[in-house]
């Protein structure tokens, strides 16, 4: 078995942006999560509204699809995409001392939107950072991960439990 090449590399070893030009547009979705571990009452802080930087859960989503839009501008081997959808939902676990952060990112085009739904996930997972770090120094942001992607030549990806 050989091993996998990467495609950011060209036949010498030196990066590259991959050509897509004689791919096919196809419909292409990625999501993305992340965690943001806290203090239960800073959890609470959040969600309830009363950080004095002002509605936090409302300010990270806003971060994350601004975030989505310009990956190609933070990684620079990444095409810019025309987004067709870019959700980011932000929910309190059952443990109630973290947020489950769920970044979705879909287009219609000739690569996918991986690298958008983390960069989403993450931008807003450092945000709600941001507006609580006042309160509580120790958050901590965990498990920044692909969750499921569909569409393309390499075809779909769900990550098992």
């Amino acid at each position: 078995m050989t091993a996998p090449t990467l495609t950011h590399l060209d036949e010498r070893g030196q990066a590259h942006i991959v050509d897509i030009g004689e791919k096919s547009a196809t419909r292409r979705r990625a999501v993305a999560e992340a965690f943001v571990i806290a203090e239960s009452a800073t959890i609470t802080a959040i969600t309830g509204g009363t950080l004095k930087k002002g509605d936090a859960l409302a300010v990270a989503r806003i971060a994350g699809i601004m975030a989505a839009k310009k990956t190609a501008e933070l990684i620079p081997l990444c095409h810019p995409i025309a987004l067709t959808k870019v959700t980011v939902e932000i929910e309190p676990t059952e443990e109630a001392n973290s947020l489950h952060v769920v970044a979705t990112a879909e287009t219609v085009g000739q690569t996918g939107v991986e690298m958008e739904a983390l960069t989403a996930a993450s931008i807003a997972a450092l945000t709600l950072y941001d507006m609580a770090k006042a309160i509580d120094r120790a958050i901590t942001i965990t498990d920044l991960r692909l969750v499921e992607k569909s569409g393309g030549k390499s075809g779909d990806f769900v990550r098992t439990p």
